[in-house]
């Protein structure tokens, strides 16, 4: 048997698919399993053990799209897949699915794209307290002799797979950056894709001076993507003003980190913290733990998908009328969900994590890998 399984972007979105990966391969053994997804996410499932085959693609526009989506047609029709599972639900998704020409094609029930389906499945169209992946796992119950197993993220918990070249290339990097073996190293990330996401740089200043200044060994690593290069330095250098010269030097100067650098960086720390962004899923994906900031979305639908006993800490101002929202237009206009977040509560949920993580995790990464000179 041969399964397709077809989510296009954005990063967190495709680390949500990899419970299902396990899942599929577990209850079908001898199933090929092929995925396909854009590029840019793709380093997420890259080495995956439960994937035969990543089908990936570029994103494109105008008459290229069009040429590109007939040729990717016919190459998916010539690989004759028994079953494909559309976990993206957009336009171009949808029709891929259909142009397989597969005996079962699943996919949600989306006002004008149902008809690509043999089978679509109730997605709830409001912002509903339910997990992400639990609504993706909706979609399993579609095929044919689903045994119904459980959706347990102690089980089935998200996944990325990190590259031998990639863990030598960061411990490299730890080394020329003057980390030792007995720091322990916390990842900030200090951007989001969208403004509804964004937590003010005042704050994160104040939570890495915090940070860095309660203890000697910490040693703080910001992260961004490449359009806020600029407001990591502004936020290092507004964190260092706080400390004096000896703290100041805990705030690492440590440069771009791509997505499987990143995921290799968070599995050598003891915290990863930041924004409800693809970054904290791939955190995710290892055992460190993590403090979640969270806007306009709730962690009852993006908190990290792992195993419980992991720490795991979400931090957001409570109930507001016009949270969740659909991320469009901020209706007061103040983006308050996140401009009214105090910086102490998010310092508190590290200082908490941070305590558990000992306790909770059989061995920190750093102290597995001798990354003193």
């Amino acid at each position: 048997m041969k399964i397709l399984l077809i989510r296009l972007r954005l990063i967190g979105d495709v680390v949500f698919t990899t419970p299902l990966l396990r899942v599929l391969k577990r209850t079908f053994p001898e199933t090929r399993l092929s995925y396909l997804v854009e590029r840019e996410a793709a380093p997420v499932v890259a080495g995956n053990p439960n994937i035969d085959d990543v089908i990936v693609v570029s994103w494109s526009r105008g008459l290229r799209r069009i040429r590109d989506d007939v040729s990717l047609a016919r190459r998916l029709r010539a690989e004759r897949f028994d079953i494909v599972i559309d976990l993206h639900g957009g336009p171009r998704s949808s029709w891929l699915t259909w142009a397989t020409g597969a005996q079962q094609r699943i996919g949600y029930d989306v006002a004008g794209r149902s008809w690509h389906y043999t089978k679509s499945v109730y997605r709830a169209r409001e912002l509903k307290p339910r997990h992400s992946v639990i609504n993706q796992w909706d979609l399993l119950a579609a095929i044919e002799g689903w045994p119904g197993t459980p959706p347990d993220p102690a089980v089935f918990p998200a996944e990325m797979v990190p590259d031998p070249d990639v863990v030598r290339r960061v411990d490299e990097r730890l080394r020329a950056a003057g980390v030792k073996g007995r720091d322990e190293l916390i990842v900030v990330h200090v951007s989001a894709g969208n403004p509804f996401r964004r937590w003010p740089e005042s704050s994160f200043s104040r939570l890495v001076s915090a940070l860095a200044g309660a203890n000697d060994r910490r040693r703080i690593v910001l992260s961004s993507g490449p359009a806020d290069r600029l407001a990591v330095d502004r936020i290092a250098d507004a964190a260092r003003q706080e400390l004096n010269a000896p703290r100041a030097a805990r705030v690492l100067r440590f440069g771009d980190i791509d997505l499987a650098e990143l995921r290799v960086l968070v599995e050598r720390s003891r915290l990863f913290v930041g924004g409800d962004t693809g970054p904290l899923h791939i955190a995710s994906t290892t055992r460190t733990p993590i403090v979640g900031i969270y806007g306009p979305t709730l962690p009852a639908r993006s908190a990290p998908w792992r195993d419980p006993a992991i720490p795991t800490e979400s931090v957001d101002v409570g109930a507001l009328p016009c949270r969740p929202c659909d991320q469009r237009v901020c209706a007061p206009g103040d983006f308050r969900c996140l401009t009214t977040l105090a910086p102490e509560a998010v310092i508190a949920a590290a200082e908490r994590a941070l305590a558990r993580g000992g306790d909770a995790v059989d061995a920190s990464p750093i102290d597995c890998v001798d990354i003193e000179a």
